[in-house]
């Protein structure tokens, strides 16, 4: 196996995760083309899955969990009259029903399923119980109980019905499980149903357009081009795009990077904040402004990396 030599790299990447491989398999693909040191990804997508997958390298998988509590948007087709144990087209057939709902009941199963909603999740994710993921336990045919998650669907669309095919569009928040989804909607519509496709199309508000796949990588890395890869990373806030920015004169820049309050007057109140440098537009880390004017370092990146 070859070896590479890792290299500390810092930034943001959005993969467009292929069909057929895990979340991880995708993660180590990337992190050898870089050659890097550190990478890490935010929100794991099943191998059946393709889409938005946020990578975070270096410095940035210090602000990973802010964007992961992001909602989330998918593009799913579920097939209609089949129930199976993994809730997708991966799993066996476990029940056959036939399909005689009204488009009046399948309006009402997907107004019933948008708002909050309970959700308990399939033995076939990577939810660990005793340190070990419950897919496991599914494959020995063990059956664990599991937590409800509270979650919300703020939009459910239909987007098409033809035959025993159904194309919806989820909007979500942060935990909920799309096969669990189109499981309950198939037991609400009496018929059963389980994922054949599924695609995440946004995490946060990041766009579809930033979207890179590991082929256009691989092409890179082939013709050595270490500068045009780095080049296709974006700045290591942005998981945290969603903050509010201050900037810091020089002096203020200096006391904040060794960690000490500085006085900082804002309209910002008891909120998280994005600090940059004034001079340099640097990005120094997380602070926190609080009602007493003071600004709080909450996390900062090595300044090794400016």
């Amino acid at each position: 196996m070859f070896l590479y030599k890792k290299r500390d790299i810092n930034g943001f990447l959005l993969i467009d995760k292929p069909i057929g491989i895990s979340s991880n398999n995708t993660l180590q693909q990337v992190k050898s083309i870089f050659k890097a040191r550190k990478a890490g990804y935010i929100g794991t997508l099943d191998p059946l899955a393709s889409g938005m997958l946020p990578v975070c390298f270096g410095e940035s998988t210090k602000f990973s969990c802010y964007l992961n509590n992001s909602d989330k948007k998918y593009n799913v087709i579920a097939k209609l009259g089949e129930k199976t144990s993994t809730f997708d087209s991966d799993g066996i057939i476990i029940k056959k029903r036939t399909i005689s709902f009204t488009h009046i009941e399948l309006d009402k199963a997907l107004k019933e399923l948008t708002g909050s909603v309970n959700q308990i999740p399939s033995m076939y994710s990577a939810i660990k119980y005793n340190g070990i993921p419950l897919y496991r336990y599914a494959r020995q045919g063990l059956n664990i109980p599991r937590n409800i998650r509270h979650i919300k669907i703020y939009k459910l669309n239909l987007i098409e019905q033809k035959n025993n095919l159904i194309e919806l569009n989820v909007h979500c928040s942060k935990g909920t499980y799309i096969r669990t989804l189109i499981d309950d909607l198939g037991e609400k519509l009496g018929c059963g149903a389980h994922v054949v496709f599924l695609r995440r199309i946004q995490v946060g508000l990041l766009s579809c357009s930033k979207l890179v796949t590991i082929s256009y990588l691989k092409e890179l890395s082939n013709k050595d081009n270490i500068k045009k890869l780095d080049s296709l990373l974006m700045p290591i806030d942005t998981p945290i795009y969603f903050l509010p920015k201050v900037y810091l004169s020089n002096k203020e820049s200096f006391e904040f990077k060794l960690g000490k309050k500085v006085n900082f007057k804002s309209d910002i109140k008891n909120s998280l904040v994005r600090v940059l440098e004034n001079e340099k537009k640097v990005f120094l880390g997380l602070g926190k402004i609080y009602t007493e004017e003071i600004l709080v370092p909450y996390r900062l990146i090595s300044m090794c990396t400016n």
